[in-house]
């Protein structure tokens, strides 16, 4: 599967590769340590998408909605959630399953909810400004 190392000043290059690399996958999870920028990436990503909206980090209302001009996408943040059940009342399987792009921080949490054709992106910190990615498909 694709992997890069990417440095911030070329994110936005990282984010196009991965959207190309996704191709009709709807459902992209994001794993890695606190401060390992899967925030900054996925903003990287909402920039790609040209999100009309500000992208904030949503891990107080855990679900963030933003239009893009192909529609909807979500960007989640299960950090807080404590089990499956919390983020099914959350609204978090409604939105992986709605057919819209959900873009999901921390989903080692309810692993179970995901649909299988769920790409799986692994973020790693190598220094202050330079990140690897890894992506994998289950």
């Amino acid at each position: 599967m694709p992997e890069w190392t990417f440095t911030i000043a070329k994110i936005q290059d990282a984010a196009q590769a991965l959207w190309q690399a996704a191709g009709e996958r709807r459902v992209l999870a994001f794993h890695g340590q606190m401060g390992a920028g899967k925030t900054t990436f996925i903003h990287a990503l909402c920039d790609v998408k040209q999100v009309s909206s500000t992208v904030g980090s949503p891990t107080f209302p855990i679900i963030n909605e933003y239009s893009y001009p192909g529609g909807i996408l979500y960007h989640i943040d299960l950090y807080r959630l404590k089990d499956e059940e919390e983020a099914v009342r959350a609204g978090v399987e409604d939105c992986l399953y709605s057919g819209n792009i959900c873009l999901v921080e921390w989903p080692e949490r309810v692993e179970t909810l995901f649909p299988e054709d769920t790409m799986h992106i692994y973020i790693e910190p190598i220094n202050r400004n330079t990140r690897h990615i890894r992506v994998e498909d289950n």
